[in-house]
């Protein structure tokens, strides 16, 4: 992050990178916060990749957003959606094992990642880190409001889920870099939200209680906020970041893989063309089940010539997702629990993301608060990329008046003997912050007389690390020598505004001290690495730029041709030399 003062007066774009769709939008001087629409005219864009086939010439065309999407069923190994799910994870993660069953391209093991494995160029296999497909959405959304603004933009508020971990946020800001992007703050979607009904709706001087119930397509968050005079206070946050209306297409689809089995014996899930045609009806169904009660799944040819129709009511989709429905009751429950604020305090209940159009949630919430309505004064799919603006248009000094306060996710500490999970971080507290904590015994000392120390920092609410997780580890070293579990340390965790993570340790006996931002256990991309990926970006969007160069020049000979083939058809062709010229042309044209 830089300074607030070396961005005064640039503009600063927010963006909203959702796992189903991304939005950008920007607060001018007066203009006011305004959603950019793309270049089909859509204020959101479908968070999808896709690489075509390789044309005559070898190359592999790249598509991103509404032309991604609208090929998916024809070209399913190679369109690339949910990425938002594998990003700043493990590839041995169960959830990541969970989704690779309901994706129809192939995800493979690359140095602990999960990585897309695409056939590009003459047949070659290249697999691409989720840091490099999520560049290509923000870089798609960079261009995006560049073409509104009529000028180059580096600077953006980029939002992430409040229950990102430290891997999730640090991955977020790698592929911001990748696009070129100057992330000048990561924000936590639902608090990005609240900004956005604040500014829209509250009296400056009211005093509020605010639950903002954030389900999107591939996570969940709940977070309380206090606003107040410009102040938006977060209270307690909490949620699951792989919770989302994804799920719920996968319970649909589970059922529906099962019904064709049982009544078929045809198996769906292997089947990658299939996969993708089921998974977008499920998604289709579930749309439409938002506003009636019964939909019906066709779908042509699903699998070895077989059609395939069959009806599918809300009740039936409600009943399949009813324990995901009751997750997301329990944490608002908990989210209240940690605020320390009662349910009838609660002033308003904001619905942020496109799940939230689903009738039996707003029932449940609306159950659970007594009656109490939810507010429908923002747009539920705008909301995170207007706050995310508006947040830009205040560090940038274009609009005054706001001040913001976050809070970590998660409680940050280190591994103490007997493998404790020693807090040094509470969650919900307040950032940015620094916290130390003295008289630490490290975990992992040596036997003997030992000179050094292991300092390993976790993530996590459970007891042991072993249920935690790992974030990143780093080596003290102390003289003089002390032996096994004397060694004292002090050790100081910063949070900055963005929910970065640096920690430093210190023998207390020397004075010796060592630090570091967490990087997460080598998940994350180095410099190196980002380079190489950026480098790699600009050779893909000057093959894209020729590609689409060889395209409209082929538009352009056909078009050409056309007007040939009707001239002679009118006959109106005329050439200036002589009649064997004109015979030749002729027969060009046949």
């Amino acid at each position: 992050m830089v300074d607030d003062g070396e961005i005064s007066g640039q503009e600063v774009i927010g963006i909203d990178l959702g796992t189903t769709f991304s939005c950008v939008a920007v607060a001018r001087k007066g203009h006011g916060v305004e959603i950019i629409t793309n270049d089909q005219g859509n204020r959101t864009t479908p968070s999808y990749v896709a690489f075509s086939p390789p044309a005559a010439g070898g190359y592999t065309e790249r598509l991103v957003g509404e032309s991604a999407k609208n090929q998916a069923v024809r070209n399913p190994r190679r369109t690339i959606f949910d990425v938002k799910r594998l990003i700043g994870k493990k590839f041995d993660d169960p959830d990541v094992h969970n989704d690779m069953k309901y994706l129809p391209y192939p995800v493979v093991d690359r140095d602990g990642k999960p990585c897309v494995e695409i056939e590009v160029d003459n047949g070659e296999l290249k697999a691409f880190t989720p840091e490099e497909i999520s560049a290509m959405l923000l870089l798609k959304m960079k261009e995006t409001a560049e073409s509104y603004l009529g000028k180059q933009v580096t600077n953006a508020v980029v939002t992430v889920p409040a229950y990102f971990n430290d891997s999730q946020r640090q991955a977020t800001k790698d592929a911001a870099k990748i696009a070129g992007l100057n992330v000048v703050r990561i924000i936590n979607e639902p608090t990005a939200a609240a900004l956005a009904y604040g500014v829209k709706q509250l009296d400056p001087d009211t005093k509020r209680n605010i639950l903002v119930y954030n389900l999107g397509g591939g996570t969940f968050d709940v977070s309380v906020l206090e606003i107040h005079n410009g102040i938006f206070q977060v209270r307690a946050t909490g949620g699951d970041a792989h919770l989302g209306g994804r799920d719920f297409d996968q319970r649909v689809m589970e059922y529906f893989i099962d019904l064709i089995s049982k009544r078929y014996m045809k198996d769906v899930s292997k089947d990658s063309k299939a996969l993708g045609k089921l998974h977008r009806e499920c998604e289709r169904a579930k749309r439409v089940l938002s506003a009636q009660i019964q939909t019906t799944v066709e779908i042509d040819s699903l699998i070895q010539g077989m059609d395939f129709s069959e009806p599918l009511t809300r009740a039936k989709f409600e009943d399949l997702n009813t324990k995901l429905f009751k997750r997301t009751m329990e944490v608002v429950k908990t989210t209240l629990e940690d605020a320390k604020v009662g349910k009838d305090k609660i002033d308003e209940i904001v619905l942020v993301g496109g799940s939230t159009r689903i009738p039996r949630v707003r029932e449940m919430l609306k159950k659970m608060f007594d009656g109490k309505e939810p507010s429908k004064g923002i747009n539920p799919d705008e909301a995170v990329a207007y706050g995310a603006a508006v947040l830009g248009a205040n560090l940038n000094g274009v609009q005054a008046g706001v001040t913001l306060f976050d809070v970590t996710p998660l409680s940050l500490g280190i591994r103490t003997q007997s493998n404790l999970m020693t807090v040094v971080v509470p969650r919900n507290t307040v950032i940015p912050t620094k916290k130390s904590r003295r008289g630490f015994v490290p975990a992992k000392p040596v036997h003997g007389q030992q000179t050094s120390v292991s300092i390993q920092v976790f993530q996590g609410e459970r007891a042991l690390t072993n249920d935690c997780l790992l974030l990143g580890s780093f080596t003290l070293t102390c003289s003089p020598p002390g032996h096994r579990g004397e060694p004292s340390i002090e050790v100081t965790f910063e949070v900055d505004a963005n929910g970065i993570l640096s920690v430093t340790a210190m023998d207390e006996a020397t004075g010796d001290s060592k630090s570091l931002t967490v990087k997460n256990y080598g998940r994350n991309l180095d410099s190196k690495e980002i380079e190489r990926m950026v480098s790699e970006g600009r050779e893909m969007a000057e093959q894209d730029k020729k590609e689409r160069m060889r395209i409209n020049a082929r538009n352009r000979l056909e078009r050409h041709i056309h007007d040939l083939k009707e001239a002679e058809a009118d006959d109106k062709f005329h050439l200036r030399d002589d009649e064997g010229d004109k015979t030749a042309v002729k027969r060009a044209l046949r």
